[in-house]
């Protein structure tokens, strides 16, 4: 069967914003969605429900799944874990939806599984910590790779260039506590040394304190920074200011235009691994995702007229691969959509070609990320 995804993005047809309050009463199959549309993480939240808006309009105008219109039934958390869980027993209690795809936040989702899981309602999720599908649940899945993954792509980086000491500056949210206690733990077996750690709060609007130690700390060769949202910007801009010329690494956290808007001409430089969405057009033609990028980006910036992010392509990974599972199970039953969700093999996505199995319910390798360095305000490809 041609992947659906396929078949939306070649059509580029009229797309109009879809909701629960909208949809037609035809809607037959409820999924829902709990995103971080505003708030201190929207940067990441605001184009996931575009993107879903966006393609569920465009499923159903192909004559929706397996005959039956989607209705998308979204709510914003605000970027508040708490929020996060309530929506979740909404969307489970009242609504009823047979799955769901959000979770736009570590903190959210991981808030959040705990009413999926009890309610055995397959979930996909768009946050970024191993966590999330480590130890693997029977019902929870996700989109993005993970924040090992990212500390592992930095870390062979920086061999490349053999730089071997480091020091980090971590956010103290969900995500930024994971990915340093993740760098933590493969910086010996990829032959890195941390030689020294600070640490900044969500509401933090200076870092020059902890970046001062950083700098006056003898031996080392590159910072990482593991966060998301405006942190990572703010420390990029004072690392600047501060006059610190050791390279500067930051995370899929940040996969957005919008870091380089806020850190302007401090990001400079910065290094990070990222999908392929970010250079779509800069992949080769043999790259197997690169039909898959090129219209995504294409088809996002017609009708939204913003830049795409890799936030956006997690929503469109996970919407994608929930329905291709009900077309293979015929169905929106549960069980079946779980299971087939499961059994996803080769789907080539904005994140990377995708197979999960029983054990892992991502299924990315470490070769669906690519190191980007920031140059003239623009992702470039290094590798």
């Amino acid at each position: 069967m041609r992947r659906i995804h396929q078949l939306v993005a070649a059509a580029g047809i009229g797309l109009l914003a879809l909701t629960g309050a909208g949809q037609e009463a035809t809607a037959q199959v409820k999924v829902g969605a709990v995103l971080s549309v505003t708030g201190p993480a929207s940067f990441l939240g605001d184009p996931e429900k575009k993107t879903l808006e966006m393609y569920v309009d465009a499923i159903n105008a192909k004559g929706g799944v397996n005959g039956q219109k989607v209705q998308l039934v979204i709510y914003d958390d605000g970027g508040d874990a708490n929020a996060a869980r309530t929506f979740a027993t909404r969307l489970v209690e009242e609504d009823k939806v047979v799955a769901m795809v959000g979770g736009t936040t570590t903190g959210a989702t991981l808030a959040m599984i705990p009413v999926f899981e009890e309610a055995q309602i397959p979930f996909i999720s768009l946050a970024g910590a191993i966590q999330i599908i480590q130890p693997v649940r029977k019902w929870v899945f996700k989109t993005p790779h993970t924040d090992k993954m990212a500390c592992e792509k930095i870390f062979a980086d920086l061999k490349a260039r053999k730089m071997t000491t480091i020091a980090m500056i971590s956010g103290t949210d969900a995500f930024g506590k994971s990915m340093r206690d993740q760098c933590v733990g493969v910086a010996p077996s990829s032959g890195i040394t941390i030689a020294h750690e600070e640490t900044y709060g969500p509401r933090d609007s200076d870092m020059t304190p902890q970046l001062t130690n950083i700098r006056n700390k003898a031996g080392v060769q590159a910072v990482v920074n593991p966060g998301f949202g405006q942190g990572p910007a703010i420390v990029t801009r004072n690392y600047r200011q501060l006059g610190i010329t050791v390279p500067l690494y930051q995370s899929h956290g940040v996969a957005s235009k919008q870091f380089i808007d806020l850190a302007g001409p401090a990001a400079e430089g910065v290094r990070l691994p990222a999908a392929a969405l970010l250079v779509a057009d800069k992949l080769p033609d043999s790259d197997r995702q690169k039909k898959v990028v090129v219209d995504y980006s294409r088809i996002y910036r017609e009708k939204t007229g913003q830049q795409v992010s890799t936030f956006g392509g997690h929503a469109y990974d996970g919407l994608m691969i929930l329905v291709e599972a009900m077309q293979r199970a015929k169905s929106a039953d549960k069980v079946k959509v779980r299971d087939e969700i499961e059994k996803t093999k080769g789907y080539v996505g904005t994140g990377g070609i995708v197979t999960m199995s029983p054990t892992d319910h991502m299924g990315l390798d470490l070769s669906a990320f690519r190191m980007l360095e920031i140059k003239k305000g623009d992702w470039t490809l290094l590798n």
